[in-house]
């Protein structure tokens, strides 16, 4: 069903909103090859299905409510306004939150009912944020747990109840436009470069950039570099000349499958705005200067219409 809602909307003279409507970057990338696929609209369809399925899961971007510095030493955490981290929602006073040469442990208020994996919390716990799988804490509809962006510590919390969530409106696209579907040219760093990136909340850290990948349109040329985020594909964070009118102002997510015999299939169709576009929680990378087109790419995910700030 969902798929068939999203198809023909892709070839609409104005993209209209999907009307179900991701993770930071694109589920599925089309492999590198200049012949465009006989299934290509449908590929794209599914791709952008999928995209609004996991946009709107109850723990996705839209259910975010809160990001909170944790300051070093005990943080009182809840609703109320008197505590050091004030939640959107849940009981006035949860308990504390200790930061301690890098450790953190959370210590419930007798009366709040805070589960772990299912099981109810009463004891100081440590709250594991390295590797892939921090200790979510659930209470009611919310939950939370502990992330690093450089070298912060934040309380992340998410609401399946989330007005956001709730309230969202769909998804906007450009017209597919296979023209921008385009063949580039993979250059790779050996060793690795290093490039300043810096995120939303004005954090800047050095990332790895495996190589660059050099492109033509309508006559001229231009470059982009991927940032090293560990996985297969490439990601490009980019901007350009649409950025703050039909697409978002930061920038838009573009992922890519790895190089074959030296070459990579940009296709800006499955451009995406990133997290930041829905909520204003997230902190996503922004663009490095190479990765600012001075051309109106006219092509994948518009700005999005709901509330996001």
């Amino acid at each position: 069903m969902m798929l068939a809602l999203v198809l023909p909307a892709l070839l609409a003279t104005s993209a209209a909103p999907t009307s179900t409507a991701h993770s930071a970057m694109p589920p599925h990338s089309i492999t590198a090859g200049s012949a465009l696929p006989v299934d290509y609209a449908q590929t794209i369809a599914a791709a952008r299905a999928e995209r609004v399925k996991e946009l709107t899961t109850p723990n996705g971007w839209l259910a975010l409510i809160g990001r909170h510095l944790i300051s070093s030493g005990i943080n009182t955490i809840g609703s109320a306004p008197d505590n050091s981290i004030i939640l959107a929602a849940g009981p006035p006073y949860l308990g504390t939150v200790t930061l301690q040469e890098g450790t953190v442990t959370l210590t419930p208020a007798p009366s709040a009912l805070l589960t772990i994996k299912d099981q109810r919390i009463q004891q100081p716990t440590e709250l594991i944020y390295k590797g892939k799988t921090p200790t979510v804490v659930v209470f009611g509809s919310v939950n939370f747990y502990v992330m690093m962006r450089g070298d912060s510590l934040f309380l992340r919390v998410k609401d399946r109840e989330a007005d956001r969530l709730k309230n969202f409106v769909g998804l906007d696209y450009f017209p597919l436009d296979p023209s921008w579907r385009l063949e580039a040219t993979w250059i790779p760093f050996n060793p690795p470069h290093q490039v300043n990136i810096t995120n939303m909340i004005g954090q800047t850290t050095l990332t790895p950039v495996p190589g660059k990948a050099v492109f033509t349109r309508d006559g001229r040329t231009f470059e982009l570099l991927p940032i090293d985020e560990g996985g297969m594909e490439l990601f490009f964070v980019i901007t350009d000349l649409t950025a703050g009118q039909e697409t978002y102002g930061a920038c838009r997510f573009l992922s890519a499958a790895p190089p074959q015999n030296g070459k990579i299939m940009l296709d800006f169709n499955q451009a995406e705005n990133p997290p930041c576009a829905f909520t204003p929680f997230a902190t996503c990378p922004l663009p490095p200067k190479e990765n600012r087109l001075p051309i109106r790419v006219t092509a994948g995910e518009k700005n999005y219409r709901g509330v996001h700030h």
